[in-house]
């Protein structure tokens, strides 16, 4: 495979991202990780914050690029001559949204296939929304994120939480 696009919000990064970018990086010449704009969404960290905090947990990998999106995934899968994108998948959680992210995709474009990489089992807990919840209730999070961007994350929630757990 050529290039594989691996799409998400990333708000913020965690070491289970990196873990799929890692292996799923392994499988193609390119891989794209497009960092989705969210407008329906409010993130935490804006696009370009994001998109850097990608770039910064992902320098270790000469084939991956990182690029901020805001329209259509398949129309930046196009810009990209991407025919497969990547995902990861965590135990049932992540499954019935999958499956109906997978169809609408397929719907908008019949040729774009999903390749999807189970989450290693240290990392099967780990999302952005749980980052949040936990760092909210006063957790330590620094072991769940990648350690170029950990103060970064921490002072974005930080910020988001007005100023608390500093």
């Amino acid at each position: 495979m050529d290039t594989i696009v691996y799409p998400g919000t990333f708000d913020p990064v965690t070491n289970g991202h990196v873990d799929v970018i890692e292996r799923g990086a392994r499988l193609c010449d390119q891989l794209v990780v497009g960092v989705a704009a969210i407008s329906y969404k409010t993130p935490i960290w804006s696009l370009s914050e994001r998109v850097a905090m990608v770039r910064d947990a992902t320098r270790h990998l000469a084939n991956v690029e990182v690029e901020g999106f805001d329209d259509l995934l398949v129309h930046f899968m196009h810009r990209h001559g991407a025919r497969f994108m990547l995902r990861g998948l965590r135990p049932v959680s992540d499954f019935d949204y999958e499956v109906q992210f997978a169809w609408a995709n397929r719907h908008l474009d019949p040729a774009v296939d999903i390749v999807y990489l189970m989450s290693s089992q240290d990392h099967f807990f780990v999302s952005s929304t749980l980052i949040k919840q936990i760092y909210e209730g006063g957790g330590d999070i620094r072991d769940l994120v990648p350690q170029a961007v950990a103060d970064r994350i921490v002072a974005g929630l930080s910020r988001a939480r007005g100023g608390q757990h500093d």
